[in-house]
């Protein structure tokens, strides 16, 4: 068997972790029939849920996401890591139910989290309109018990000083028929002493119920823990061997931060664990991917607990018995070709809509009409991809004739509104042309003028970005091929560990997003300004 044969046939029987890279973390899986579908959280990104396809667990393509529009969730003035957190996708009565949460505050342990519920006949939707749930805290999910009724799942919080904020797992009904949560809510886990419980979802399985959760938070501590109880109400009993699956004590793993998993079981009944990982550059070092999403095999004999060899994350598992299913590679060069973002695009903070999105008035080209500021949260201009290899590009083409100084348009490496670097074309004070690169470290911002490209005449730029491992780096086309600037700067400050903030005991600023690339245009005089990309290619190396 030759080489390239033999990597086929191992690629078709392993799932090889993780199967989703770059910023994918939340996930909820779930299997309707023959198709699997993975939900994962965004914050403050557009599409507002992130859904994946697959029909073999080891293949998945991205499908159009599921919160596109201001009538699901408005993130104006959506604060960095705030916006939507753990959605939860499942299937009852010929519907798709998504809930997910809208999470607005951090300090003092005010979350403000609102829950929503909207349905769908398709995964594809047409999506209904949002039923406004409870606030009582967030990830919450839904269970379809075999009786027909549903409830719902959350994390319940506790805003009082000297309270545990994380007060355990409630339950609470929720009628399909009247679209609204009826009866009270009551406390069904407490947790264990790891603490920090969320992130709960419920099965039912071999005359149990299945409870898992969260524990730990989201960072180097992170587990899954699995309870039981004849009872939908309690008490649950706790595995007694300790996590289904947990990277704590292991920094030797390449996958680190194991936790936040959801189960699935396949047309045969094999049962596998989708779970929150990240990869740091170095031993608890900083994560530019962000946390991403990988599968593992699950054992469940009859009358016994879930287990996974080990208790910890692979990197490589054994796929389950189901014909493979590859779907076409996602093209390297996005030509703007089609009147919509193709599915691999974000947008920060507001839809892409058509009234700064354009792809119809100049064919084969991008136009974004420019937006706020850097530290703007109401509208951005900003079209951005996830990082999904610690050694990746992304080049585009540029055409922008800014009139002054408050006109920018460029290419970036983008975290959040703190953290983030751009090369951007920009009108110097007498008249010129030219190319700028600025950055942000926490908030501090820092001009690099001895790398100004004066463009001349050049009217179409070619830009790009690359990171490669804590470095990244910007280079620029104005005819003659390209020339890198001579500078390295820190990647590092587009992750998770970065960005989070602790002030006294309180979070000033979470991370958890992971670092994207992208095309941003900024019209700070709101003059009308825009400009035409003409292409763009993400290339990993």
């Amino acid at each position: 068997m030759s080489t390239e044969i033999a990597d086929v046939a191992t690629a078709a029987r392993s799932i090889r972790n993780p199967v989703l890279s770059g910023f994918h973390p939340d996930p909820s899986i779930l299997r309707v029939d023959d198709d699997y579908y993975l939900a994962t959280s965004t914050f403050e990104w557009y599409p507002g849920v992130r859904l994946h396809h697959s029909r073999d667990l080891v293949h998945w393509r991205a499908l159009p996401g599921i919160i596109t529009e201001r009538r699901l969730l408005d993130l104006r003035g959506c604060g960095d890591s705030n916006g939507v957190w753990a959605p939860d996708l499942s299937h009852h009565d010929g519907l798709f139910h998504l809930v997910y949460s809208d999470v607005a505050s951090f300090a003092s342990g005010y979350w403000d989290p609102q829950n929503f519920l909207t349905t769908a006949p398709d995964v594809t939707g047409p999506w209904s309109d949002p039923v406004r749930l409870h606030s009582h805290g967030f990830d919450a999910s839904l269970f379809h018990d075999e009786d027909g009724t549903s409830w719902l799942l959350s994390m319940s919080s506790d805003w009082r000083p000297g309270r545990d904020r994380f007060a355990g797992i409630e339950i609470q009904r929720y009628d399909t028929r009247q679209r609204r949560l009826v009866g009270r809510a009551r406390i069904i886990f407490s947790g264990t002493e790891v603490g920090l419980t969320e992130g709960p979802r419920l099965y039912r399985h071999d005359g149990w119920y299945w409870l898992v959760t969260a524990e730990g938070g989201t960072s180097w501590e992170h587990q899954v823990t699995v309870a039981r109880s004849r009872d939908l109400f309690g008490p649950y009993e706790v595995a007694p061997d300790g996590p289904l699956l947990t990277s704590v004590g292991r920094p030797d793993l390449r996958l680190q931060k194991a936790g936040h998993g959801s189960l699935v079981r396949t047309q045969h009944g094999q049962w596998y664990l989708a779970h929150l990982v990240a990869r740091p550059g170095t031993p608890f070092g900083n994560c530019v991917l962000g946390r991403e999403t990988a599968i593992q095999r699950v054992d469940w004999a009859p009358g016994a607990w879930p287990s996974i060899p080990g208790g910890v994350p692979a990197d490589e598992v054994a796929a389950p018995d189901l014909p493979t299913h590859r779907w076409p590679d996602e093209p390297a060069t996005d030509h703007f070709d089609t009147d919509q973002l193709a599915t691999w695009w974000s947008t920060l903070r507001r839809p892409a809509s058509s009234d700064w999105v354009d792809l119809r008035t100049r064919p084969s080209y991008l136009r974004l009409h420019g937006g706020q500021s850097p530290v703007g949260r109401q509208w951005p201009s900003l079209v951005a991809r996830r990082v999904g290899s610690a050694h990746c590009e992304l080049s585009t083409v540029v055409e922008f004739q800014p009139a002054d100084h408050r006109q920018l348009a460029g290419i970036t490496a983008y975290y959040n509104t703190l953290n983030w670097h751009h090369l951007y074309l920009t009108r110097a004070d007498d008249g010129r042309t030219v190319l700028e690169l600025l950055s942000s470290d926490s908030g501090r911002r820092t001009a690099h003028p001895e790398l100004t490209v004066d463009v001349g005449t050049a009217t179409r730029v070619g830009l790009r970005v690359l990171i490669d491992g804590p470095v990244a780096r910007f280079s620029y086309d104005l005819g003659g091929g390209w020339r890198q600037l001579p500078i390295d700067l820190d990647a590092t400050i587009l992750s998770d560990e970065h960005a989070a903030l602790i002030i006294d005991g309180e979070p000033a600023a979470w991370g958890f997003t992971g670092a994207f690339l992208g095309l941003w245009v900024q019209d700070l005089g709101n003059d009308g300004a825009y400009a035409d990309f003409d292409r763009a290619t993400y290339l990993e190396h």
